[in-house]
């Protein structure tokens, strides 16, 4: 059964949230090289760029809070590190050796792999989510045939005393 005690559900599929990294990492990854890209074409200014780069991957966690997807401290903080780590490099050592259509052709690639394995993500939470309710409605049936049989039982043994 793919529950702990006090019953927190148990996800063993390879999108489960991790402890620090998980599948999502990747996803966060490509994130941080598609915004490296994305941000060459803007004349923001290297700071600023940082800056709003830092702030979306920090509200995109703040988002994913709000809609209760639950995850580790660490792994929230590692989202925005994994985010930064990748989006630095390719901010500032990539995108000035590309030429500008090097750059778009590679942001949309990678924009277009980021997405995918996101949607794929995202599916595959959803199916998770749908067997917690499943299996969670299974066992409260259960429960109750259980609570009813023991009440008959219970009614049986009074009336034959």
């Amino acid at each position: 059964m793919p529950f702990f005690r006090g019953g927190k559900f148990h996800r063993t599929d390879i999108w489960r949230e991790g402890k620090w990294l998980d599948l999502w990492s990747v996803v966060h990854f490509l994130s941080g090289v598609s915004l490296g890209l994305g941000f060459s074409f803007f004349k923001f200014g290297t700071v600023s760029s940082v800056i709003i780069v830092f702030l979306l991957l920090v509200a995109y966690e703040m988002w994913e809070a709000m809609v209760q997807i639950e995850e580790t401290p660490q792994n929230r903080t590692m989202d925005v590190v994994v985010g930064m780590v990748s989006f630095l490099p390719t901010f500032f050592f990539v995108t000035p050796m590309l030429s500008k259509t090097d750059v778009m052709i590679s942001f949309v690639l990678i924009l277009m792999w980021n997405i995918t394995l996101a949607a794929i993500g995202w599916y595959e939470s959803r199916k998770a989510t749908d067997l917690e309710r499943k299996l969670r409605a299974d066992i409260e049936k259960r429960r109750a045939r259980f609570i009813a049989a023991r009440e008959r039982r219970k009614a049986n043994r009074l009336k034959s005393q």
